[in-house]
Protein backbone atom coordinates (compact mmCIF):
# COMPACT_ATOMS: atom_id res chain seq x y z
CA UNK A 1 0.00 0.00 0.00
CA UNK A 2 1.17 3.15 -0.95
CA UNK A 3 1.16 5.48 2.47
CA UNK A 4 1.94 8.82 1.73
CA UNK A 5 -0.19 9.02 -1.42
CA UNK A 6 -3.33 7.52 0.19
CA UNK A 7 -3.10 9.60 3.61
CA UNK A 8 -2.99 12.69 1.03
CA UNK A 9 -6.07 11.14 -1.15
CA UNK A 10 -7.70 10.62 2.18
CA UNK A 11 -6.67 14.20 4.03
CA UNK A 12 -8.17 15.76 0.55
CA UNK A 13 -11.66 14.47 2.15
CA UNK A 14 -10.90 16.29 5.35
CA UNK A 15 -9.80 13.09 7.58
CA UNK A 16 -8.26 13.71 10.50
CA UNK A 17 -4.82 12.08 11.15
CA UNK A 18 -6.61 9.27 13.51
CA UNK A 19 -8.87 8.20 10.97
CA UNK A 20 -6.08 8.18 8.40
CA UNK A 21 -4.11 5.76 10.66
CA UNK A 22 -7.14 3.37 10.93
CA UNK A 23 -7.87 3.40 7.20
CA UNK A 24 -4.21 2.57 7.10
CA UNK A 25 -4.31 -0.29 9.18
CA UNK A 26 -8.00 -1.93 7.64
CA UNK A 27 -6.30 -1.53 4.26
CA UNK A 28 -2.46 -3.34 5.11
CA UNK A 29 -5.19 -5.95 7.27
CA UNK A 30 -6.85 -6.82 3.60
CA UNK A 31 -3.61 -6.66 1.93
CA UNK A 32 -1.77 -9.65 4.12
CA UNK A 33 -5.28 -11.02 3.64
CA UNK A 34 -4.90 -11.67 0.01
CA UNK A 35 -0.90 -12.38 0.37
CA UNK A 36 -2.34 -15.34 2.58
CA UNK A 37 -4.88 -16.61 0.47
CA UNK A 38 -2.91 -15.77 -2.59
CA UNK A 39 0.81 -14.77 -3.11
CA UNK A 40 -0.02 -13.65 -6.56
CA UNK A 41 -3.35 -11.47 -5.38
CA UNK A 42 -2.62 -7.78 -4.99
CA UNK A 43 -4.41 -4.82 -3.53
CA UNK A 44 -4.70 -3.56 -7.59
CA UNK A 45 -6.05 -7.19 -8.70
CA UNK A 46 -8.44 -7.63 -5.74
CA UNK A 47 -11.66 -8.77 -6.67
CA UNK A 48 -15.61 -8.45 -5.28
CA UNK A 49 -15.49 -12.00 -4.13
CA UNK A 50 -12.19 -11.41 -2.40
CA UNK A 51 -14.41 -8.33 -1.02
CA UNK A 52 -16.69 -10.84 -0.08
CA UNK A 53 -14.03 -13.36 1.54
CA UNK A 54 -12.40 -11.04 3.67
CA UNK A 55 -15.44 -9.43 4.82
CA UNK A 56 -16.38 -12.33 6.77
CA UNK A 57 -12.77 -12.29 8.28
CA UNK A 58 -14.22 -8.93 9.23
CA UNK A 59 -17.39 -10.17 11.02
CA UNK A 60 -15.50 -13.16 12.68
CA UNK A 61 -13.04 -10.61 13.73
CA UNK A 62 -14.80 -7.95 14.61
CA UNK A 63 -13.14 -5.33 12.49
CA UNK A 64 -16.65 -4.75 10.23
CA UNK A 65 -17.30 -1.53 11.00
CA UNK A 66 -18.76 0.85 8.46
CA UNK A 67 -15.55 3.25 9.03
CA UNK A 68 -13.48 0.15 8.19
CA UNK A 69 -15.95 -0.69 4.82
CA UNK A 70 -15.54 2.77 3.70
CA UNK A 71 -12.19 2.96 4.43
CA UNK A 72 -11.60 -0.03 1.52
CA UNK A 73 -14.23 1.46 -0.28
CA UNK A 74 -11.83 4.51 -0.82
CA UNK A 75 -8.79 2.83 -1.24
CA UNK A 76 -10.72 1.40 -4.18
CA UNK A 77 -11.28 4.38 -5.61
CA UNK A 78 -7.83 5.53 -5.03
CA UNK A 79 -6.06 2.73 -6.74
CA UNK A 80 -8.89 2.97 -9.17
CA UNK A 81 -10.08 -0.82 -8.60
CA UNK A 82 -13.78 -0.83 -9.61
CA UNK A 83 -13.57 -4.30 -8.86
CA UNK A 84 -12.80 -3.41 -4.91
CA UNK A 85 -14.82 -0.27 -4.71
CA UNK A 86 -18.52 -2.21 -6.35
CA UNK A 87 -17.33 -4.84 -3.66
CA UNK A 88 -17.36 -2.92 -0.02
CA UNK A 89 -20.41 -0.79 -1.90
CA UNK A 90 -22.70 -3.48 -2.29
CA UNK A 91 -22.10 -4.79 0.92
CA UNK A 92 -22.89 -1.39 2.75
CA UNK A 93 -25.67 -0.10 0.45
CA UNK A 94 -29.05 -0.48 2.46
CA UNK A 95 -27.14 -2.76 5.10
CA UNK A 96 -29.10 -0.96 7.71
CA UNK A 97 -32.55 -2.31 6.56
CA UNK A 98 -33.35 -5.19 8.67
CA UNK A 99 -31.97 -3.12 11.82
CA UNK A 100 -34.50 -0.76 11.06
CA UNK A 101 -37.40 -2.73 10.05
CA UNK A 102 -36.83 -4.81 13.49
CA UNK A 103 -36.35 -0.73 15.29
CA UNK A 104 -39.81 0.18 13.46
CA UNK A 105 -41.91 -2.94 14.09
CA UNK A 106 -41.25 -2.81 17.79
CA UNK A 107 -42.18 1.33 17.97
CA UNK A 108 -45.13 0.60 16.19
CA UNK A 109 -46.48 -3.13 17.65
CA UNK A 110 -44.71 -3.05 20.64
CA UNK A 111 -41.87 -5.02 22.17
CA UNK A 112 -43.52 -8.44 22.91
CA UNK A 113 -45.19 -8.41 19.49
CA UNK A 114 -41.98 -7.46 17.60
CA UNK A 115 -39.87 -10.24 19.80
CA UNK A 116 -42.49 -12.56 18.34
CA UNK A 117 -41.94 -11.76 14.97
CA UNK A 118 -38.33 -11.73 15.15
CA UNK A 119 -38.35 -15.06 16.95
CA UNK A 120 -35.62 -17.02 15.99
CA UNK A 121 -34.60 -14.75 13.04
CA UNK A 122 -30.82 -13.62 13.48
CA UNK A 123 -30.41 -9.81 12.67
CA UNK A 124 -27.74 -9.89 10.20
CA UNK A 125 -24.29 -8.37 10.74
CA UNK A 126 -23.10 -5.48 8.55
CA UNK A 127 -20.66 -7.37 5.58
CA UNK A 128 -23.37 -9.63 5.93
CA UNK A 129 -23.18 -11.32 1.92
CA UNK A 130 -25.76 -10.33 -0.02
CA UNK A 131 -26.47 -13.85 -1.15
CA UNK A 132 -27.93 -14.37 2.30
CA UNK A 133 -30.37 -11.43 2.84
CA UNK A 134 -33.16 -12.35 1.02
CA UNK A 135 -33.63 -15.61 3.15
CA UNK A 136 -33.62 -13.68 6.16
CA UNK A 137 -36.11 -10.77 4.72
CA UNK A 138 -38.29 -13.38 3.32
CA UNK A 139 -38.81 -14.62 6.82
CA UNK A 140 -39.25 -11.37 8.52
CA UNK A 141 -41.77 -10.31 5.94
CA UNK A 142 -43.75 -13.92 6.36
CA UNK A 143 -43.73 -13.71 9.91
CA UNK A 144 -45.13 -9.60 9.49
CA UNK A 145 -47.54 -9.75 7.12
CA UNK A 146 -49.35 -12.78 9.25
CA UNK A 147 -49.11 -11.03 12.83
CA UNK A 148 -50.43 -7.08 10.96
CA UNK A 149 -53.23 -6.14 8.54
CA UNK A 150 -52.39 -4.88 4.86
CA UNK A 151 -52.27 -1.49 5.88
CA UNK A 152 -50.37 -1.66 9.15
CA UNK A 153 -47.78 -3.29 7.38
CA UNK A 154 -47.34 -0.42 4.96
CA UNK A 155 -47.20 2.06 7.26
CA UNK A 156 -44.47 0.63 8.50
CA UNK A 157 -42.22 -0.29 5.52
CA UNK A 158 -43.22 3.31 3.88
CA UNK A 159 -41.77 5.25 6.62
CA UNK A 160 -38.58 3.51 5.31
CA UNK A 161 -35.66 1.37 6.07
CA UNK A 162 -32.90 3.53 5.01
CA UNK A 163 -31.01 6.20 6.89
CA UNK A 164 -31.52 8.77 4.83
CA UNK A 165 -30.79 12.19 6.52
CA UNK A 166 -32.36 16.04 5.03
CA UNK A 167 -29.08 17.24 4.94
CA UNK A 168 -28.28 14.89 1.90
CA UNK A 169 -31.25 16.94 0.35
CA UNK A 170 -30.61 20.98 0.54
CA UNK A 171 -29.06 21.28 -2.51
CA UNK A 172 -32.41 19.53 -4.25
CA UNK A 173 -34.71 21.94 -1.69
CA UNK A 174 -32.85 25.25 -2.67
CA UNK A 175 -32.64 24.03 -6.64
CA UNK A 176 -36.92 24.19 -6.30
CA UNK A 177 -36.67 27.03 -4.52
CA UNK A 178 -35.10 28.94 -7.47
CA UNK A 179 -36.85 27.80 -10.13
CA UNK A 180 -39.88 28.81 -8.72
CA UNK A 181 -42.57 26.36 -9.85
CA UNK A 182 -42.29 22.29 -10.08
CA UNK A 183 -42.74 22.21 -13.70
CA UNK A 184 -39.79 24.53 -14.42
CA UNK A 185 -37.67 21.83 -11.62
CA UNK A 186 -38.56 19.14 -12.98
CA UNK A 187 -36.76 19.91 -16.39
CA UNK A 188 -33.59 21.21 -14.42
CA UNK A 189 -33.83 18.18 -12.39
CA UNK A 190 -34.26 15.82 -15.62
CA UNK A 191 -31.34 18.00 -17.29
CA UNK A 192 -28.88 17.95 -14.27
CA UNK A 193 -28.99 13.96 -14.07
CA UNK A 194 -28.31 13.49 -17.39
CA UNK A 195 -25.38 16.36 -17.24
CA UNK A 196 -24.08 14.03 -14.21
CA UNK A 197 -24.12 10.35 -16.22
CA UNK A 198 -22.23 12.18 -19.23
CA UNK A 199 -20.06 13.45 -17.05
CA UNK A 200 -19.55 10.06 -15.32
CA UNK A 201 -19.00 8.52 -18.43
CA UNK A 202 -16.64 11.18 -19.64
CA UNK A 203 -14.12 10.85 -16.93
CA UNK A 204 -14.80 7.31 -17.07
CA UNK A 205 -16.20 6.48 -13.58
CA UNK A 206 -19.14 5.04 -11.58
CA UNK A 207 -22.28 5.94 -11.05
CA UNK A 208 -22.70 4.00 -7.77
CA UNK A 209 -22.26 1.22 -9.32
CA UNK A 210 -21.95 0.78 -12.42
CA UNK A 211 -20.27 1.87 -15.62
CA UNK A 212 -22.44 5.06 -17.68
CA UNK A 213 -22.43 3.92 -21.38
CA UNK A 214 -23.95 6.56 -24.28
CA UNK A 215 -27.12 3.52 -24.51
CA UNK A 216 -27.91 4.18 -20.70
CA UNK A 217 -28.12 7.65 -21.52
CA UNK A 218 -30.17 6.92 -24.45
CA UNK A 219 -32.67 4.71 -22.72
CA UNK A 220 -32.53 7.35 -19.41
CA UNK A 221 -33.30 10.30 -22.02
CA UNK A 222 -35.73 8.14 -23.17
CA UNK A 223 -37.60 8.03 -20.09
CA UNK A 224 -38.34 11.26 -18.28
CA UNK A 225 -39.74 9.03 -15.22
CA UNK A 226 -36.26 7.97 -14.25
CA UNK A 227 -34.32 11.21 -14.43
CA UNK A 228 -37.11 13.82 -13.74
CA UNK A 229 -40.19 12.41 -13.19
CA UNK A 230 -43.75 13.01 -15.31
CA UNK A 231 -46.16 14.75 -13.36
CA UNK A 232 -49.80 14.13 -13.55
CA UNK A 233 -51.69 16.77 -11.59
CA UNK A 234 -50.62 16.54 -7.98
CA UNK A 235 -49.29 12.63 -8.88
CA UNK A 236 -45.18 12.23 -9.67
CA UNK A 237 -44.34 9.23 -11.31
CA UNK A 238 -41.46 7.80 -10.86
CA UNK A 239 -38.93 5.02 -12.41
CA UNK A 240 -35.67 3.60 -10.37
CA UNK A 241 -32.69 3.51 -12.89
CA UNK A 242 -32.07 -0.12 -13.87
CA UNK A 243 -29.58 -1.32 -11.20
CA UNK A 244 -27.21 -2.81 -13.48
CA UNK A 245 -28.55 -1.09 -16.58
CA UNK A 246 -26.18 -1.99 -19.24
CA UNK A 247 -26.87 -5.90 -18.54
CA UNK A 248 -30.52 -4.88 -18.37
CA UNK A 249 -30.37 -3.36 -21.29
CA UNK A 250 -28.94 -6.01 -23.10
CA UNK A 251 -30.79 -8.59 -21.85
CA UNK A 252 -34.32 -10.73 -23.71
CA UNK A 253 -34.81 -12.68 -20.59
CA UNK A 254 -37.31 -11.66 -18.62
CA UNK A 255 -36.02 -12.94 -15.28
CA UNK A 256 -32.52 -12.16 -15.45
CA UNK A 257 -33.86 -8.65 -16.84
CA UNK A 258 -35.54 -8.48 -13.35
CA UNK A 259 -32.49 -9.13 -11.47
CA UNK A 260 -30.76 -7.04 -13.65
CA UNK A 261 -32.83 -4.07 -12.67
CA UNK A 262 -33.47 -4.69 -8.50
CA UNK A 263 -31.86 -2.19 -6.33
CA UNK A 264 -32.63 -4.00 -3.45
CA UNK A 265 -29.87 -6.31 -1.85
CA UNK A 266 -32.40 -8.10 0.61
CA UNK A 267 -34.35 -8.79 -2.88
CA UNK A 268 -32.30 -8.78 -5.66
CA UNK A 269 -30.79 -12.45 -5.01
CA UNK A 270 -33.98 -14.23 -4.47
CA UNK A 271 -34.98 -12.83 -8.23
CA UNK A 272 -31.60 -14.23 -9.37
CA UNK A 273 -32.20 -17.99 -7.46
CA UNK A 274 -35.66 -18.34 -7.06
CA UNK A 275 -34.97 -20.37 -3.82
CA UNK A 276 -36.75 -17.84 -1.82
CA UNK A 277 -39.88 -15.09 -2.47
CA UNK A 278 -40.31 -11.95 -0.70
CA UNK A 279 -43.58 -9.68 -0.62
CA UNK A 280 -44.12 -7.37 -2.66
CA UNK A 281 -45.02 -5.19 0.36
CA UNK A 282 -41.26 -4.89 0.87
CA UNK A 283 -41.17 -2.42 -1.98
CA UNK A 284 -42.81 -0.09 0.54
CA UNK A 285 -39.52 0.48 1.77
CA UNK A 286 -38.36 2.04 -1.72
CA UNK A 287 -41.88 3.74 -2.44
CA UNK A 288 -40.12 5.91 1.09
CA UNK A 289 -36.65 6.07 -0.68
CA UNK A 290 -38.55 7.94 -3.63
CA UNK A 291 -40.70 10.40 -1.72
CA UNK A 292 -38.30 11.51 0.83
CA UNK A 293 -36.42 14.28 -1.29
CA UNK A 294 -39.72 15.78 -1.92
CA UNK A 295 -40.55 15.68 1.44
CA UNK A 296 -37.59 17.46 2.52
CA UNK A 297 -38.56 19.80 -0.13
CA UNK A 298 -42.10 20.37 1.01
CA UNK A 299 -40.51 19.70 4.90
CA UNK A 300 -44.03 17.63 5.40
CA UNK A 301 -44.79 13.88 5.38
CA UNK A 302 -46.17 12.26 1.86
CA UNK A 303 -47.84 9.40 0.30
CA UNK A 304 -46.08 7.23 -1.96
CA UNK A 305 -47.33 4.06 -3.36
CA UNK A 306 -46.27 1.22 -5.56
CA UNK A 307 -47.61 1.04 -9.06
CA UNK A 308 -45.20 -1.55 -10.62
CA UNK A 309 -42.16 -3.60 -9.03
CA UNK A 310 -39.98 -6.25 -10.46
CA UNK A 311 -41.45 -8.94 -7.22
CA UNK A 312 -44.96 -8.23 -8.54
CA UNK A 313 -43.72 -9.60 -12.06
CA UNK A 314 -42.76 -6.24 -13.67
CA UNK A 315 -39.98 -5.21 -15.78
CA UNK A 316 -39.40 -2.22 -13.76
CA UNK A 317 -40.35 -0.54 -10.41
CA UNK A 318 -42.68 2.11 -10.75
CA UNK A 319 -43.42 4.74 -7.37
CA UNK A 320 -46.62 7.71 -7.32
CA UNK A 321 -45.31 9.86 -4.96
CA UNK A 322 -48.53 12.11 -3.95
CA UNK A 323 -46.96 15.95 -3.72
CA UNK A 324 -48.91 18.67 -2.04
CA UNK A 325 -51.98 20.38 -3.73
CA UNK A 326 -51.30 23.68 -2.79
CA UNK A 327 -47.71 23.44 -3.74
CA UNK A 328 -48.83 22.19 -7.37
CA UNK A 329 -51.57 24.89 -8.41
Amino acid sequence: MNREAFGEFLRGRKLTESEIEKSFAIVENYETFLQIGDQHKTLKSSTREDVQAYSATMIKQGLNSYENYVALARYGLFIENNELYVGVFELLDGAEALDNLYKKVGETLGEAKRDKIFEGIELSPLGSPNTEKPIVMSAAMERLENQVDAETCKKILGSGLRDLEYAWYQEEKRKFIECGNIDEYLIKKGDDFIAQLEEIKAENKLFFNQEITDEVISFVNRVPEIGQGVRKGNILYEVKIPHMAIEYLAETDEDKKRYYYCHCPWVKESLKTGEVSISPAFCNCSAAFHKKPWEVIFDQPLEAEILESVLQGDMWCKIAIHLPVQIVE
